[in-house]
């Protein structure tokens, strides 16, 4: 009988290494950009960080991480970095402590955040959302690919570019001449401090703490993602994949100092009426200006209305076309034109007496007459007669006296 062969102890160790580590679902990161970025990632607590905690991609590229079962943490993209051989160097965005690798530190805010919880076991189910809670610097979409899929599987992110409708007082803007304009857009919580948008203290609670102003401007430019701490129900989504796709800028946003498409309508209440900014807070921190709004854009001149048009002049109706003048007529039953009535006949075509308006009342009505104006002239008495008679009565009495 032959005696079997030794395994070398060096193998052995090799082969128990190889199988201490069970890999559950690979990450495969995608450069979507017109630029390139500098994706990092960091692990939570309790569990081991991934192969690599920080790199650079270049615009186009893709790269495959592969992560333990139950693996828990974030992954983000960093913008305007410069670092030297070392790897030290500084991001605009997303910065995490100086490093090319950030080997264990978080990133700066304001910064889009991908995160996700990995089941323990093959019927444990993932747990994964993208997050602008701290902020938002890129555009970013998040799904499960791969066979087997269990569970709902959807994909979320946020695919608007919200730097180009950022309120201006939670503007980031880029110092380096290549980066100028908008890089990145704080949440309400870092740019304020205040418990209220932070969800701490006695608001740390979802009974509480409730979407802002601001908060609101995130979720309706991205709904699926979060935009505030309490804001789960909407945006945490589960579950079972070999892979999961992460890719920075899906619709290709262009550099910050150029435009792009057209920004997100401004939040809504209840009503559907667009939300009012919020009032100064009791530490005197700016807001908006009076001339601005809260998108930092100038606001209408009194000539305009709300949506920037031009309003009507007074001589044109809510329509817009002209008014009718007022001596012309109402249209007929039919639309026809309608003829002016003469201005002798009044609307039931009766002829109207000429107006006696500012005119002198005759004597007719100043004195009316003593005698009946229906008798003729012939029946009045005349006294002419009477007084000839009389005179020749008295001549012949004269006359007999003397005789």
């Amino acid at each position: 009988m032959g005696r079997s062969p030794m395994v070398p102890m060096a193998v052995l160790v090799y082969v128990s290494l190889l199988f201490s580590v069970s890999y559950s679902s690979t990450f495969v990161i995608t450069n979507n950009c017109p630029f390139t970025i500098w994706p990092g990632t960091l692990a939570g607590s309790g569990t081991q960080p991934l192969p690599t905690t920080g790199f650079r991609l270049d615009v186009g590229q893709s790269v495959r991480i592969p992560s333990a079962l139950g693996w828990s943490g974030r992954i983000w993209a960093r913008t305007g970095c410069n670092f030297d051989a070392t790897g030290a160097g500084k991001c605009m965005t997303g910065d995490c402590g100086g490093k090319l690798e950030c080997a264990g530190n978080g990133a700066a805010p304001p910064t889009s955040l991908f995160e996700i919880t990995l089941g323990h076991g093959a019927d444990d189910k993932d747990f994964y959302d993208v997050s602008l809670v701290d902020g938002y610097n890129l555009p970013i979409v998040a799904l499960p690919t791969g066979g087997g899929l269990i569970g709902a599987c959807n994909a979320t992110g946020c695919v608007a570019d919200i730097n180009i409708s950022c309120p201006k007082e939670l503007q980031v803007v880029g110092e380096e001449e290549a980066e100028r304009g908008v890089v990145a857009c704080k949440s309400a919580c870092e740019a304020f401090g205040l418990d209220q948008y932070c969800c701490s203290g006695q608001f740390a609670n979802p009974t509480t703490c409730r979407p802002s102003f601001y908060s609101s401007i995130f979720k309706r430019a991205c709904p699926r993602a979060y935009s505030y701490a309490f804001d789960d129900g909407t945006s945490t989504f589960t579950c079972k994949a070999s892979e999961y796709a992460i890719i920075f800028c899906p619709g290709r946003v262009k550099r910050p100092d150029s435009q792009s498409s057209d920004p997100p309508s401004p939040p809504q209440n209840q009503f559907g009426q667009p939300m009012a900014p919020p009032p100064q807070n009791q530490y005197g921190q700016p807001m908006a200006p009076p001339t601005q709004n809260p998108y930092g854009q100038p606001m209408a001149p009194p000539t305009q209305n709300q949506y920037n048009q031009p309003m009507a002049p007074p001589t044109q109706n809510q329509y817009g076309p002209p008014m009718a003048p007022l001596t012309q007529n109402p249209p007929g039953p039919n639309g026809e034109s309608m003829a002016p009535p003469p201005q002798n006949q009044n609307e039931n075509g009766h002829f109207m007496p000429p107006p006696t308006v500012n005119q002198v009342p005759n004597d007719q009505y100043m004195n009316p007459p003593i005698q009946d104006q229906s008798q003729s002239s012939s029946n009045i008495l005349r006294p002419y007669p009477v007084f000839l008679l009389l005179g020749f009565s008295l001549t012949a009495l004269r006359q007999s006296g003397t005789t």
